[in-house]
Formats: structure tokens, sequence, C-alpha cells
């Protein structure tokens, strides 16, 4: 592969920064300084420390980024165009019938200029790691590339392009339903079998990209056999990668697995003796408590999507009794109608508002953490390494140097006392409020906007809204 260039570099690794205020460990602090080594990742952190001299001040409170645990990046281009019905029903099936559409048609530079406008947004929004859920792999016509590494190439351009961290996640992919055992035909483009993802898991680790990693994805288990799904285990026993899944996302699913298995889908995974640390159970929206209890014990991580869930009339997760379990919990911004993690947070309170006719649903007094806000963040920060294959995560030595500096003048923080600050971005702003991104150390959005990037290999452009709009009108001009 030729090297992947034009990386945000705004700002030098291996230096001093300040902040009047940062998140450390689930709190704010004090006068904090922060070390970022030369590899881009944090030596040190102290509160209580004066500004020196030599470091940055960085202007507002600080606080940690959240990893996007779970993202198809090319439904980007369909946000925003299934919002209307033209016949009596309308639901997730008959949406993702429609998506497919776009799957078929678009391009690695289409997706290439598609991904880079979202994880530029996304960085605006708070995410510095995104996850790639990733099964467009395969041309217009089904049959491989003569790169098979074509569609996750135009992911990593983008992804140095706007300085986000990457984490792609091949997916298996192998047929179309329980009882449908090959692909259906608009499903051409995505079809896996073990040895293809593992190929593909090696090819983007055989790369050696500064802020790219990689695990593997299974689609859900209506959409790979068991046996598969025991072989694909057996290669990654020894091996520490995130391995995700969709799962209980739809009570139909739910009743398919019944039927297919005699068991209900997070049942059948921990019975299979499948579930530890590194796997991720992206959705789990239909979850009984007994499932629920064996997550727990198991050590693996759920990711929630509220805004997609909701978007989609997924339903709503036992978000009360994930957390009494201790579940490790990530935010997932799946088909990207919302890109900004403090949107999602709120969503997932309120939607548990709207259900149980409560407030503060999240929080929990007897455990001292009565900040709704602060609770959510924190369970969702605690989550990201694991979700991302990262060995550390927050601000805290080891982790990457990334963080976020608020912009206590946006509406919604704007006189909001200090140690309310992280409610207020949660529950009373409706729009990023964020003046500064930093990633590895380096600065990659000033003053609420993304900086840009130079021209990567393949024709990428520093303006990234051009080339999106570019990609839009070639995908929807009809």
């Amino acid at each position: 592969m030729a090297a992947v260039t034009g990386a945000v570099t705004t700002g030098t690794p291996g230096t001093l920064l300040w902040a009047p205020r940062a998140w450390i460990a689930g709190r704010w602090a004090e006068s904090v300084l922060l070390h970022a080594g030369a590899d881009g990742h944090w030596l040190d952190i102290r509160a209580g420390i004066p500004a020196p001299a030599q470091a940055t001040v960085l202007p507002g409170p600080v606080l940690p980024g959240l990893v996007d645990a779970h993202s198809h990046a090319f439904q980007r281009s369909f946000a925003g165009l299934a919002e209307r019905r033209t016949s009596e029903h309308d639901d997730f099936w008959s949406w993702r019938d429609r998506m497919y559409g776009v799957a078929l048609r678009i391009t690695p530079a289409q997706l290439r200029a598609v991904a880079a406008q979202l994880y530029a947004e996304l960085l605006c929004g708070g995410y510095t790691q995104v996850c790639e859920f990733h099964y467009l792999h395969h041309d217009e016509s089904g049959q491989p590339y003569p790169d098979p590494l074509a569609m996750s190439r135009a992911l990593a351009d983008a992804a140095a392009a706007t300085g986000i961290g990457l984490t792609l996640l091949p997916v298996l992919y192998e047929r179309a339903g329980f009882t449908l055992p090959r692909l259906r035909p608009d499903q051409r483009r995505f079809a896996t079998d073990v040895e293809a993802v593992l190929a593909l898991r090696d090819g983007i680790r055989a790369w050696q990209l500064p802020q790219v990693n990689a695990g593997v994805a299974i689609h859900s288990l209506r959409a790979a056999a068991p046996a598969s799904i025991h072989t694909l285990a057996r290669r990654l026993q020894g091996e520490s990668g995130p391995i995700h899944i969709h799962v209980a996302e739809q009570t139909a699913e739910v009743d398919d697995c019944l039927a297919a298995t005699g068991a209900r889908p997070i049942d059948w995974l921990a019975h299979e003796g499948l579930l530890d640390a590194r796997w991720q159970l992206v959705h789990a929206t239909h979850a009984l408590p007994d499932e629920i209890d064996a997550v727990a014990a198991s050590g693996a991580g759920v990711v929630l999507c509220p805004s997609t869930e909701a978007n989609l009339g997924d339903g709503l997760a036992d978000l009360p009794r994930w957390l009494a379990a201790g579940v490790p919990l990530t935010l997932g911004s799946d088909s990207n109608v919302c890109r900004n993690w403090a949107e999602e947070l709120r969503w997932l309170d309120h939607g548990q508002r709207l259900l149980l006719r409560q407030r503060n649903v999240a929080a929990a007094p007897a455990l001292h953490e009565g900040a709704t806000a602060a609770r959510l963040f924190e369970r969702m920060l605690q989550g990201g390494a694991a979700a991302a294959g990262l060995p550390a995560w927050g601000l805290l030595p080891g982790a990457r140097a990334d963080l976020l500096v608020l912009n206590t003048q946006a509406p919604g923080l704007l006189g909001v006392p200090a140690s309310h600050a992280l409610d207020a971005l949660v529950f009373a702003t409706d729009a990023p409020a964020l003046r500064e991104v930093w990633v590895a150390g380096c600065r990659v959005v000033a003053d609420g906007r993304h900086l840009g990037g130079a021209a990567v290999p393949g024709g990428l452009a520093a303006d990234f809204a051009a080339e999106f709009a570019g990609a839009m009108a070639a995908l929807w001009s009809a």
C-alpha cells in the first residue's frame, strides 16, 4: 500500500498543555498540566500546577474525547433521505432495503469523500476515535476489487486526512437470514467468509498507520452461520483485538433466532461460551434481565446507538439495568444521523424519561453519582479502550493524547457554574459547543471548525465539504 498522508498536524506532539480545569478520574480538577509525548500519548497529567511559561494554555475546560464505537460511514450519504413514507408501513426493514440502494452505488472515491466529511463532523462533535463496522468491500457487481482493501483504504485515507483515530472492523457476512443460506442480490458487495475477514484485518494491520488499528466483526447471528462464528472465534483465540456484532436490535430478529436456534440472540452467544471482554454487542436493545446478567458475567461490552435506534424505531434498551449490572458501555453514531455525543447522551436519558415518566433516570444518588450527565459520560469513557482495541483511553498516562476544549461562551454553557458544565453540555445545548479538539497531541479543530487537511493520494481535497457535495450529487443525481 502507498503511504497514506495528509493528516492534520497543527500542533507539535511532545509538548506541554495547560488547562484551567480538566475532567480527570470522574470529576473536575483545577489547574491541570498535560504532557504529551513525541509518540502522541500522554506522559503525565497533574492537577494543581500553575501554568509554566513553555506550556500552551488551552482556552477553556478540558474533557477527554469519546470513542464512536459503531459507525457505517457510507450511510452518512443516506442521512435525511429516508424520512418520507410512501406505504402504509415503514420500519427498520423497509429502511434497510432503501439503504441498500446507496450501498450498491458508492465507489471508493465517493466513500472517501463521504467518510472525510463524516469524520470531520464527528471530531467537531467530540469523538476522537471511530470504529467502522465495515462490510462494504466489493465492487458494484459483487466482485473483489483488484486491491481487496480498496474500500478499507478509502476509510483510512479519510481518517488520516481529518486526523481522527480509526478502528477498522471487517465484517463476516455470508447469508441473508437464519433460513436463507445465501446473500440476496442487493447484498452482493458484502460477501465474506472467515478467511476473507482475517485477510482483510491482517492487510489493514500491515499498513502500520499511526492512528489506525483493526479488529473483526460479525454482522449478526442471522447473517453468519453458527459454524462460521465458532470457526472465527477459534481463529481468534489468544488475540486481544475487538470483536463486534449487531445483536437483538429488532424484535423480528429475536423471534427469528428463537425459531431457528431455540434461544434468543444474546442468550445463544452466552450459552455457546463465546463472550468475553473482547466482544462488543451493538444495540442489545431487546435484552432480558438474565441476558444482561450473562453479559455482565462475561465481561463483554455493549454499544448503544440512541439516535439511530430512535430513527429506525428499534425500541429502548433497558438502560437502568445495563448501568446497574456494570456492563462496559459505549456510544455509536451508527447510521450517522447524529454526529455529536452530547446529543446521544441526551437521547439516552430522555428516552428513559419518556418511557418511565421519571427524570434523571441514569443518575445513581445511592452510589454518590447523582449527576446524570457525569455518570453517563464516565461510563462511556471507561468502555472506550476495549471497544476500539486500544490499551488505554482518556486523560491518563499511556492513553493517546486526545482532548476536547469546551467553549464556555456557547449557548447553553454561557453563565453556567463551572461545576455544572458537563450537565449543561448534555442537557442544555442544541449544537456542538467545543472550541478545540486535539488528537494524538495535535489540534484538529479550532474555534469550533475543523482545520482541514492537505491533499492525499487519490485526490481527496482539503475542502471536505466540496468533495462531499460532489459525491452526493453523483450518488443522488437520478
